[in-house]
């Protein structure tokens, strides 16, 4: 059955690849990009591949652009704006832990808000917030992301219940780390502040996480979003590949059992 999908952050990487496969499947796709240049690239591309998209400027901390939101009738909301950024949490500048709760935690729910005032009038609907595997892991030198994804998936949990009885579903699709170059980029913004010379963190300890980082093909985990967000029934948390789901719920059975 096709679905009208409003999708934020839809500029690079994953959403929009989503966005992209998900208009090529036929559904009606409402993509946004944070910023105008890649809104005028997404555009190009729908058109190079034949196909229709509605395509807007949404960054999700600006009001004048959310108050878009209100214009579209969608069936399903993907929450999937967001922004990374590594460094030991001993030692970030609040400014920039500040910045990703702004992005990935604030802004998001204020999105997910609007979403869901629209959706609970209809009486249907669903809500699915891009999380992470960082939600669910733990991984040094990753603190500040890892942090709001953790907000995010409380947040998603929360809202599951509190809208179930208006017929609202929410999910979350959590990826394990895919080579969209959104690892790569958020590993080196802590090389901006951090001074071996002044920060006790060790400069190799933090080489060394980034380097031993596995990714998988994108693609894969596209076809994933596209079979998962126009879906009626799924598990509540998709967690992909099949290797990071199990290697989460290892780590889950570790902590229980973990020692100071």
């Amino acid at each position: 059955m096709t679905k009208t999908i409003f999708i934020t952050g839809a500029g690079t990487g994953l959403g929009r690849g989503a966005a992209l496969g998900l208009a090529k499947e036929g559904h009606k796709v409402i993509a946004t990009t944070e910023l105008t240049a890649q809104k005028t690239d997404l555009m190009r591309e729908a058109e190079d591949q034949g196909l229709e998209m509605d395509v807007f400027k949404l960054d999700i901390t600006n009001q004048r652009d959310l108050a878009e939101i209100a214009k579209y009738d969608f069936d399903i909301f993907v929450a999937n704006a967001a922004i990374n950024e590594g460094g030991p949490l001993g030692e970030v500048p609040m400014d920039r832990f500040r910045a990703l709760f702004e992005v990935n935690v604030f802004a998001t729910l204020e999105t997910a808000q609007l979403a869901a005032q629209k959706l609970v009038k209809k009486g249907s609907g669903k809500i699915v917030f891009m999380s992470s595997m960082a939600g669910i892991s733990a991984t040094p030198y990753v603190g500040p992301y890892t942090a709001t994804k953790h907000a995010l998936e409380g947040i998603a949990q929360t809202m599951k219940a509190e809208l179930e009885e208006f017929g609202v579903k929410v999910a979350t699709i959590n990826p394990g780390p895919f080579a969209t170059g959104f690892n790569k980029r958020s590993a080196e913004e802590k090389w901006k502040w951090y001074n071996e010379n002044e920060h006790f963190t060790r400069k190799e300890d933090m080489i060394e996480q980034e380097e031993g980082l596995k990714e998988f093909d994108p693609e894969d985990m596209i076809k994933k979003m596209i079979e998962i967000i126009p879906a009626d029934h799924h598990k509540f948390r998709t967690v992909y590949p099949q290797e990071t789901e199990d290697q989460l719920k290892e780590t889950q059975k570790e902590r229980w059992n973990m020692e100071i």
